[in-house]
């Protein structure tokens, strides 16, 4: 069943690969037709079928021949292994699942507009959030102990942007940080701003040490932000055991 999933997800990557392009531009997703980034021609349905299309067509536009972007195959893909690995390791609930893949498609779109515009979409928080609502629903969590798990990681990280005057860290990043608690609870989203913070800061000096960046340079926080989450959730049992350890 995950393979059909999978492949559900395939279709679905491309939604989600216009998302995350039109979104942080303020441009319309639903009317609006695909066109080639280069002669501006609307493309077909045929010319728009994930995957198959854009090997059928060699990753070039028919009209002026010119080559499609590599990351929309490679979003498509991305998208359906995400789905695929989402409903082979949730529960079997339909409303659990559907909340799963609406949480996992939303912070995919979050991780690719920040990376490429340094922006987080307001409506994918909003989506993520009613995929967390959804799980309440389903039952077996704490609500209370999630809704203070994201108050309190979203206040600390907005008085990180006051004191920083937003150096590295937007608001943007606030609010993600506020559904990530609202999804993770108690003590994952500790575990998760550790990750976040720790591949942060590395990956910066990294970058300012091969001249990549300068101190006054901003990189996208939002990408290791969702690497904390990622980690924090498949290495959950892990974690609160480590954690009962301690105290």
């Amino acid at each position: 069943m995950w393979l059909v999933w999978g492949f559900v997800g395939i279709c679905m990557g491309s939604f989600v690969g216009v998302l995350a392009q039109r979104l942080p531009r303020g441009e319309d997703v639903i009317w609006s037709r695909s066109h080639c980034d280069h002669c501006k021609k609307t493309l077909a349905w045929y010319e728009l079928i994930p995957l198959l299309s854009f090997v059928l067509q060699g990753g070039r536009c028919r009209q002026c021949s010119k080559k499609f972007s590599g990351k929309y195959p490679v979003i498509e893909l991305a998208t359906g292994c995400l789905w695929a690995v989402t409903a082979l390791f949730s529960p079997a609930t339909p409303l659990e699942l559907g909340a799963n893949l609406l949480i996992v498609s939303s912070l995919f779109v979050i991780f690719l507009a920040d990376m490429a515009y340094q922006i987080i979409p307001d409506s994918m928080l909003v989506a993520a959030s009613l995929g967390v609502v959804g799980k309440w629903v389903g039952g077996g969590v704490d609500i209370g102990q999630s809704v203070w798990s994201g108050i309190g990681a979203s206040v600390f990280v907005l008085f990180l942007w006051i004191v920083t005057r937003g150096a590295g860290i937007g608001l943007g990043d606030v609010k993600l940080v506020l559904v990530m608690g609202l999804l993770l609870g108690f003590p994952g989203i500790l575990f998760a701003l550790y990750i976040a913070f720790l591949t942060g800061a590395g990956v910066g000096v990294i970058l300012i040490l091969r001249r990549k960046k300068s101190l006054k340079s901003k990189i996208a926080f939002g990408p290791f932000l969702l690497l904390g989450t990622a980690a924090s959730i498949i290495w959950r049992e892990q974690l609160l055991l480590f954690w009962h350890r301690l105290f």
